[in-house]
């Protein structure tokens, strides 16, 4: 199979990439392993080396990954340098805590001594979407690379140059050689490698569908999984909001990544009060998006990472319409070449609507009035997603008392949902499990071992 990148400013063919021979890619599986037998004997100090210096590829790097994402995928170039930026961090952070993070601790039992130490488990395969190309597998592999785990990639077809270049970071930076491999692999081939005998655990962030097929493969062979999947993420506005910021934040999170992000703002779930005020501001705000070539540096809005996404998008838009949207900005897709989509803006949406009901990843905010704090908690929690929410409030402990209610991995009051590696990160329901990031994320696969003393 041949797989072809395809820049979205213009349908250009960037590349074309061809899978690897199955016996290949288990050749591949056999030296992670084999690297896995020395790597997960480096001290915590030489592993924290290495991932420092992969660190400052990144940041000396990041023009040129900026520009690799631009052309790949679409997004603006400005983002995918901060983007490179966020992935030093990452390998900083746990280069950083990694040792602590894991080390052993005594627990008093009837036993002279007790205690629980934590110890690598072997390769990790990930599969990746192309969203954060760079982002969404340095979070990954970070923690668990500083563990002495090995790491197996599969990254999204489109932004198989950015796979390449991850790899890159790593053998420049010093790592030793198959610590981490790039797999050009298709579907069929992916579920091969959660077969192999010797990887040991599975994870992947993409779509529902997709993660439920990447559990019950991983689940019919006894490997643990952590899955970050789609979100319908809802921003609430109370009525005792500060208009402004509850704009200035809801708008810049919509539009971030051109709308393509599984934390973007999604649903507006706004107090009656505000209503009018709301939806006005975002209308301005939006509107107000410059659209165009991600490798100006003035846009805010690249095109949507590829035509089928574009297009579904216009659909979900034209379906919700249908139903009784009324379209207060853009909805409609653009002639010419390109993936784009203009930010549009839909009010009076309502039950049955995709863009009440489903996921909408592309620059469209859903606004739904609700006249109190308990039909905002009810149609903030009426989806089958649980990643990330928002909730705007002058007064925090209003604001506290609402986040408590909403079914999501996590809620920020007054500001946008974002990712730190301070913090954990996932969802609930249909959204995933297992968290990624600070102590959690790198304890989700190692062998939390108990050792006890006579």
């Amino acid at each position: 199979m041949i797989f072809q990148s395809i820049n979205p400013v213009d349908d250009n063919v960037i590349a074309e990439y061809a899978t690897l021979d199955t016996g290949v890619m288990n050749g591949i599986v056999d030296d992670v392993h084999a690297a896995f037998l020395t790597w997960r004997k480096r001290p915590f100090s030489e592993r924290a080396a290495l991932m420092r210096a992969a660190a400052g590829v990144l940041r000396n790097d990041k023009g040129r990954y900026g520009e690799l994402m631009a052309r790949e995928m679409g997004k603006p170039v400005a983002q995918g340098e901060a983007e490179a930026e966020k992935c030093a961090w990452v390998c900083d952070y746990y280069a950083d805590h990694a040792e602590g993070f894991l080390a052993s601790y005594d627990v008093a039992t009837g036993d002279s001594h007790s205690y629980v130490a934590y110890a690598p488990l072997g390769p990790i395969f990930a599969i990746m979407p192309w969203n954060y190309p760079f982002w969404q597998v340095f979070r990954f592999a970070a923690p668990h690379l500083m563990s002495g785990n090995t790491a197996l990639l599969k990254h999204a077809p489109n932004v198989i140059g950015c796979a390449q270049a991850i790899e890159e970071v790593f053998r420049k930076a010093g790592f030793p050689e198959n610590v981490f491999r790039n797999l050009v692999i298709d579907t069929g081939q992916a579920a091969r490698v959660i077969e192999h005998p010797k990887v040991r655990a599975v994870t992947l962030t993409g779509s529902t569908r997709a993660g439920r097929a990447v559990a019950a493969k991983a689940g019919q062979m006894l490997k643990k999984t952590v899955l970050e999947l789609g979100g319908s993420d809802p921003y609430i506005v109370l009525d005792d909001a500060d208009l402004d910021l509850a704009i200035d934040a809801c708008a810049t999170s919509r539009l971030l990544n051109s709308g393509q992000s599984c934390i973007g703002a999604k649903r507006f779930i706004v107090a009656e009060p505000l209503r009018e005020q709301f939806t006005a501001g975002m209308v301005e705000k939006l509107r107000a998006a410059r659209v165009g070539d991600p490798l100006q540096r003035d846009v805010d809005v690249g095109p949507l990472a590829r035509r089928d996404l574009r297009d579904a998008l216009g659909r979900q838009v034209e379906r919700s319409i249908t139903a009784g949207a009324r379209c207060l900005l853009g909805g409609k897709v653009p002639q010419g070449a390109g993936c784009f989509y203009p930010p549009s803006v839909l009010a009076g949406v309502a039950p049955g609507m995709p863009a009440y009901d489903e996921e909408l990843f592309g620059p469209v905010a859903s606004i739904i009035g609700v006249k109190d704090d308990a039909e905002a908690i009810r149609v903030a929690n009426a989806t089958a997603y649980g990643l990330g929410s928002a909730v705007f409030s002058r007064d925090a402990a209003h604001a506290e008392q609402v986040a408590g209610q909403i079914e999501a991995g996590a809620t920020f009051i007054n500001r946008y949902v974002a990712s730190d590696p301070r913090l954990p990160f996932g969802g609930i329901k249909d959204s995933g499990y297992g968290r990624e990031l600070a102590d959690h994320g790198i304890r989700e696969f190692v062998n939390i071992k108990t050792v006890s003393v006579k």
